[in-house]
């Protein structure tokens, strides 16, 4: 190691939810708990909200969540979408660190936060009533940490900050990519008089799937991905957070959906009924997941349809049953114009020559996440110097 690195207080490295001042009532950029991606550094999405408690960071701060299942599902992100001098605030179930002038830099202090290392401390360290754990901030400030002196942590944070730009980009370049296809269908479709049908006259199947019992360990960790409602929040899906077995699939009602297929959230808590994806894999699928599958030619015409309807498949679950949740036949009767066949066939076209680019780019931020992840634990602990590594 070329840095002299030492063991120190996570207390005396940290700055533990450090104060500052709102006054109730102010209008300020609020952070949701809801709007942070997994595993992501980035905040996507913030708004101006008036001030009536929670958490309060300002830029170069790092946000975790305390709370299970956020913490466990990844939500810590590093706060840099301030103006200068402006505080922002969010959710009280966040625990804000911020780095300590002359002893900590703020990007190795969010690398820290995310190293498996700490982020399993905080997780052995919940304690409270089942589904509503809180990590014990005090077992973190006692936490010994060994570090750097600040010259390297600022060469380590910047490093994995580059990956972590890059993989920014791809989702801003990605993003402007689906909105310039959902611009086009506007330009194609909004306002035009048409006859009404239905997604059930478009698709060729619609159905749910299931879920191989928990409890059972032979039915999970498989080679054989399984898809939750949760994860309609991405767009486009790449991977899935869970795997299941070959003997899972004969012992449940899971069922496969095929690469390009549309998925819906049937049910979900919070934002996620009604969410619609699209998959860039096959993988087999939950009870609470409803999947379209039609013809190559009409998939992007309902796939951009219904995720630009979001607040009417909420309403239509909200009305119709009494859990408040979508069912298949509730798709299938979803009204949809009936368009020109050769309009359809236009969109299409654009939006298949986009798509795979989406798709590209999703491959390479999943590879980059990768290697940031497998490279984290060991410049973390200097097992690895940070001069040696060229990306």
């Amino acid at each position: 190691m070329t840095s002299e690195w030492r063991t120190i207080r996570a207390a005396d490295f940290i700055d533990f939810n450090p104060r500052l001042s709102l006054k109730k009532g102010d209008i300020a950029t609020k952070v949701a708990m809801d709007k942070l991606k997994p595993f992501t550094k980035k905040i996507p999405e913030t708004e101006k909200a008036e001030f009536n408690g929670g958490a309060k960071f300002c830029n170069g701060d790092t946000v975790m969540a305390r709370i299970t299942p956020c913490l466990e599902n990844g939500k810590t992100a590093y706060v840099d979408m301030l103006d200068d001098g402006e505080i922002g605030f969010g959710s009280t179930e966040f625990i804000v660190m911020r780095a300590k002038t002359g002893i900590s830099d703020p990007q190795f202090v969010y690398y820290t936060a995310i190293n498996p290392v700490f982020r399993n401390v905080a997780i052995k360290s919940m304690v409270g009533s089942s589904g509503r754990q809180r990590v014990q901030q005090s077992v973190l400030e006692e936490l010994e940490l060994s570090v750097p002196d600040l010259d390297e942590q600022r060469r380590i944070g910047d490093f994995l900050a580059r990956i972590d730009e890059k993989i920014a980009l791809n989702d801003r370049i990605n993003d402007n990519l689906y909105e310039i296809v959902n611009a086009y269908y506007t330009s194609l479709f909004k306002d035009v008089e048409c006859e009404m049908t239905t997604i059930g006259n478009y698709a060729e199947r619609i159905y749910s799937g299931g879920t191989p019992t928990t409890s059972n360990a032979a039915y999970w960790d498989g080679t054989f991905g399984w898809f939750s409602s949760g994860e309609t929040r991405n767009r486009f899906v790449i991977s899935t957070e869970k795997s299941i077995t070959q003997t899972g699939i004969d012992n449940s009602s899971t069922k496969l959906a095929s690469k390009h297929d549309i998925v819906m959230a049937s049910a979900g808590q919070g934002f996620t009924r009604g969410q619609t994806s699209m998959l860039l894999i096959d993988t087999y699928v939950n009870q609470s997941v409803i999947v379209i599958h039609a013809d190559r030619n009409i998939l992007p015409y309902l796939f951009w349809n219904l995720a630009n309807r979001y607040e009417e498949l909420r309403a239509i679950s909200d009305s119709s049953s009494i859990r408040g949740s979508l069912t298949t036949k509730m798709i299938a009767a979803f009204e949809i114009p009936c368009a020109n066949n050769d309009v359809i066939q236009t969109f299409s076209g654009f939006a298949w020559a986009v798509i795979p680019q989406i798709e590209n780019n999703l491959l390479e931020n999943e590879r980059l996440a990768a290697l940031r992840d497998s490279l984290l634990p060991k410049l973390m602990t200097g097992e690895i110097d940070v001069s040696a590594i060229q990306l």
